[in-house]
């Protein structure tokens, strides 16, 4: 794996299959989106035995995705935290050496943004009426070529780059609330005639 300097890892054969199961990438998703925690407290919010989450913390810890926080806890108590920010999946050498791999991770992937959707879905009647009015689920149907959607990908990069970045630990502006934000580009399989 490849790490840049703003906390993007691009992600190699032996990273993809340490974050190929469902488990993995929900943890790793939890470390980078509210800091540090314990096996017991990431179970806990996930619905599995803190052995599972231990099991697949040693497996992401010993693949370079996360690391023990050697700054809290106790004997007792391990802490762990996410290396990288953000994990990028690139390149169609990967993609036709270990496409099992690769769809298992997408297939991850695509269940942690379903259970974000769900989760605000249940939340929406209490949350605040300003946020209410701020979620969307949008489709838009678009004929592209490779290039365009290529370019469509950067562009919208761009945008979402423009706007603040959520760090754990960090001091929100006052009226601020964590927002995710999923993109999916999906070409469709061509029509049947």
């Amino acid at each position: 794996m490849t790490q840049s300097r703003d906390g993007v890892v691009v992600l190699d054969a032996k990273g993809l299959r340490a974050l190929a199961h469902p488990v993995r990438v929900q943890l790793v998703d939890l470390l980078r989106r509210h800091g540090p925690s314990t096996a017991t407290r990431l179970a806990e919010r996930l619905g599995v035995n803190s052995g599972t989450a231990s099991y697949h913390l040693r497996r992401l810890g010993a693949a370079g995705f996360v690391e023990e926080d050697t700054e809290r806890g106790n004997a007792r108590e391990r802490w762990w935290r996410s290396v990288h920010r953000t994990t990028r999946l690139t390149g169609e050498e990967l993609a036709e050496r270990e496409p099992e791999a690769v769809l298992a991770y997408l297939q991850s992937i695509a269940a942690l943004y379903n259970l974000r959707t769900q989760r605000a879905l249940n939340e929406m009647q209490t949350m605040p009426g300003e946020w209410r009015h701020v979620l969307d689920l949008s489709s838009f149907a678009l004929r592209l070529t490779p290039e365009e959607g290529q370019r469509l990908r950067e562009e919208l990069g761009a945008v979402i780059a423009r706007y603040r970045q959520d760090e754990p630990g960090a001091i929100a502006p006052e009226g601020s609330a964590r927002v995710s934000l999923i993109t999916e580009l999906l070409p469709e399989p061509p029509e049947e005639t």
